[in-house]
Formats: structure tokens, C-alpha cells, sequence
């Protein structure tokens, strides 16, 4: 610890100690997490799941005797959610290049999380690390990760922020996959055009509803099984709506791409791999990102 500076001390967590330094040799900055875990009570399962996710550890004994495990993460300076409300005040829109960038770098880093058999189940602008100089996106934040297997295991429904919510969680399916985390992708890409969020329900209820009338009542047609689901009911009957409606400003590869994220039938969504290889993405240099 001699090696780094103590800029910046925030308030501790219930769970975690967060610090910034800076590491004196390159002036590189890290953020780093700090739990400490007693004999008695033993370490959080949150922090467990976040250790379960990552692939090295390094733990010491304090002078309590008590285990600290240090987790040390490149410090990143603001969230895409900071990111999106900047041009939001000042009016301006985000540079379509700019929202190509970040969402090549979302897909992949999906892509990543789910070639390794790992569920995200919380992506949102909040959970998403920003540099605003080199434009570089990080994931964030794998408190509600699961490690998946086939046949999938049952999972609770009730995760995600309720914006970013897949419509089969929304219904009450315990039994999903890498689909939901893309439905969120879809729900960040279009909030990146729009600055504002695609869907902003204050309920289950009013969440589904909102849905509904921009894509259309769901039925066994386009989605088999879906009457079956066990939150399912008897919903208004909407007629689907083009995308372009609430995305108005994004183009017609974007919109294509939107609506393959957008798909009601889980197994017809599209994947964080095949997303990357969309025409969206032709134009973009990805040499540097």
C-alpha cells in the first residue's frame, strides 16, 4: 500500500470499504473494495457472489486477525447513467458515433459474460463505468450475477431494476437465460438516443403495460407458451407500434438491431455475439476499443 496515494475516502458501504489511489509510478488511478470478515459472522454473500465471478483473490489478516479480502479495480470516473443525464441538461443529443462505441463495447462485454457462463441480471446505465476522455465502458456491479449450466437452473424473478426488466421476468418466469440481460442491452441502447428511459414503469404492472403498447400484446402466435407463464392474465389488446416511434432518432440498421433486442420470444433474441456482428456496427472502427 506504501506504492499508492490516498486521494479520496468515501463513506463505508454496508458492505464494502471503497477508496481511490493512485498508483505513484504511472499516476494510473484504482478503486478499491475492501471487506472485512469476522470469525462469527463470516463474509457477506454478496461479496461471495462477486468473488465467485472474478478469477483471482488476494486476502489478508488484519491486526484483529480478522480476514480482509481487497478487491482492486482500474478507477473509472463516472456511469453511463451520469453520462446520458450530462447531454439531457445541456439539450444536446449524444453523437451517434459516440452511442455506437459504447454500445460495440456493451455487447461485448456481455458477449464475454456469457461465454464464460455468467448472468449479469442487473445491466443498467448505473451498473455501467464510464471514461468520459476514451469513451471506455465497463461493466459493473456483479451483485446479482448468476453462473448458469444447461438444463438452466430456477432463478427468482424479482432482479433487475424494474425499467431494464425482461418482459418473460416480468411475467413470472424463473427458468431464463442470456436473453434477459440482452432485453436490457436493448432498453441502454435506446435510452443512449433518447436520453431518457424506454420504458419507466412504477410497478410490475405498469411496466408490462408500457411494453405492450409499443410492441404489441404478446399472444401464443409470437410467443408460445406465454399464457402459460405464471404471472400471465388477460392484458389490453395493443396492435405493435413501430420502434421508430419512441426512437425516433436513430437509423435504420439501429432500428433493426433495437427490434432483435426486443424480441417477445426469448429463444428469437438476439445474441450479445450475433448483436456485435450486426450491419450497425460496419462503419465503427473497432481497432481501438
Amino acid at each position: 500500500m506504501e506504492k499508492y496515494t490516498k486521494p479520496e475516502r468515501k463513506p463505508p458501504a454496508k458492505l464494502l470499504l471503497s477508496r481511490k489511489l493512485n498508483f505513484m509510478k504511472t499516476k494510473k488511478a484504482f478503486r478499491l473494495l475492501r471487506s472485512e470478515r469476522s470469525r462469527s459472522c463470516g463474509c457477506s454473500h454478496v461479496i461471495l457472489m462477486w468473488l465467485s465471478m472474478l478469477m483471482d483473490v488476494k486476502q489478508g489478516v488484519n491486526k484483529n486477525g480478522n480476514t480482509v479480502l481487497y478487491l482492486v479495480f482500474e478507477y473509472m470516473e463516472t456511469d453511463l447513467k451520469k453520462f446520458i443525464r450530462s447531454y439531457r441538461q445541456t439539450g444536446d443529443n449524444i453523437p451517434p458515433k459516440v452511442i455506437k462505441s459504447l454500445m460495440y463495447q456493451l455487447c461485448e462485454g456481455v458477449a464475454f459474460c456469457h461465454s464464460h457462463g455468467v448472468l449479469h441480471r442487473d445491466l443498467k446505465p448505473h451498473n455501467l463505468l464510464m471514461d468520459r476522455k476514451t469513451l471506455m465502458l465497463k461493466i459493473a456491479d456483479l451483485g446479482l450475477a448468476r453462473a448458469f449450466k444447461v438444463p438452466l437452473p430456477k432463478y427468482t424473478h424479482e432482479i433487475l431494476t424494474l425499467w431494464y426488466r425482461a418482459p418473460e421476468v416480468l411475467l413470472g418466469s424463473t427458468h431464463y437465460s442470456t436473453a434477459v440481460d440482452m432485453w436490457s442491452v436493448g432498453c441502454i441502447f435506446a435510452e443512449l438516443v433518447t436520453k431518457t428511459a424506454i420504458f419507466a414503469g412504477d410497478s410490475e404492472l405498469q411496466q408490462l403495460l408500457h411494453i405492450f403498447r409499443l410492441l404489441g400484446t404478446p399472444n401464443e402466435e409470437i410467443w408460445p407458451g406465454v399464457s402459460k407463464l405464471k404471472d400471465w392474465h388477460e392484458y389490453p389488446q395493443w396492435k405493435p407500434k413501430p420502434v421508430s416511434t419512441a426512437v425516433p432518432n436513430l437509423d435504420q440498421d439501429g432500428l433493426d438491431l433495437l427490434s432483435k433486442m426486443f424480441e417477445y420470444e426469448p429463444s428469437k433474441r438476439i445474441s450479445a455475439k450475433k448483436a456485435m456482428e450486426h450491419p450497425y456496427f460496419d462503419d465503427l472502427d473497432k481497432n481501438n476499443l
